[in-house]
């Protein structure tokens, strides 16, 4: 089982970013999802997340502007960015819990993708 994101690069301030993640493998069910970004000389932040049945939460640094979504039939969340800022440059990372099918049980275990970065300058 695995995540991978991607989407990330250069973009002009007050432009706009779609980042994708996929879980993928014997997955029997993906539930939280959720969306974290790391700037340089910082810690890791959680920026969003979405349950399986759509509910999202938002930090307050990016509400109005960040959208959170999923599809469950894909097992992938979005992170559609918009009015982006020069402090929104980080390496942004995907998480998920996910229940898997192992050799004789299921197991739910926190995975995350490998992260993609995201510059906003001129």
């Amino acid at each position: 089982v695995q995540l991978q994101a991607s989407g990330g690069g250069l973009v002009q301030p007050g432009g706009s970013l779609r980042l994708s993640c996929a879980a993928s493998g014997r997955i029997l069910r993906v539930d939280y999802m959720g969306w974290y970004r790391q700037a340089p000389g910082k810690q890791r932040e959680l920026i969003g997340s979405i349950t399986r049945a759509g509910t999202t939460n938002a930090a307050d640094s990016v509400k109005g502007r960040f959208t959170i979504s999923r599809d469950n039939a894909k097992n992938t969340v979005y992170l559609q960015m918009n009015s982006l800022k020069p402090e929104d440059t980080a390496v942004y990372y995907c998480h998920a819990v996910i229940t898997y099918y192992s050799t004789s049980s299921l197991i739910s275990e926190d995975f995350w993708g490998q992260g993609t970065l995201v510059t906003v300058s001129s």
